[in-house]
């Protein structure tokens, strides 16, 4: 959560604010800090590319965990997860990473070392995640597939 909560943060977000009003948000950090306004002094150039990075990625990431993106997203999300088997998942800093049969990636954040453990161990790791993972944890699609 702390993620989540340092990128609410930068652009000065809440959780509950919608896409129309985070992508204004976003287009105003963007006009004040571009690259592009600070032509003559090398130095803020340099500190503008660096904020406009982070901005850009804090903007994606908030993007992606949106509420509206997870709901037109969801037929989709549910058809994995009910379907596609887990083919591998890593851990790392609270952060679980799925890769299901189907090619789908998901990421889920805040996931207790003790809940990943219990996956580890669990005698049926897909019953296990989906009775306390998928639909328990914030997450967001890591890589989809392309539909043919």
């Amino acid at each position: 959560m702390k993620l989540i909560n340092d990128y609410r943060k930068l652009l000065a977000v809440e959780k509950n604010t919608e896409l129309k009003e985070l992508k204004t948000v976003y287009r105003n950090l963007m006009k004040d800090c571009h690259p592009d306004k600070f032509i003559n002094d090398e130095n803020a150039k340099a500190e503008a590319e660096a904020r406009s990075k982070t901005i850009i990625e804090a903007y994606h990431f908030l993007v992606s965990i949106a509420p509206e993106t997870i709901a037109a997203s969801l037929a989709q999300y549910t058809e994995t997860i009910t379907n596609a088997g887990i083919e591998d998942f890593q851990y790392k800093r609270q952060t679980l990473q799925v890769t299901f049969a189907d090619g789908n990636k998901y990421e889920y954040f805040d996931v207790p070392k003790s809940v990943y453990a219990n996956l580890v161990n669990a005698p049926t790791q897909a019953r296990f995640a989906r009775r306390h993972i998928f639909n328990s944890y914030v997450y967001r699609s890591v890589s989809k597939i392309v539909a043919e």
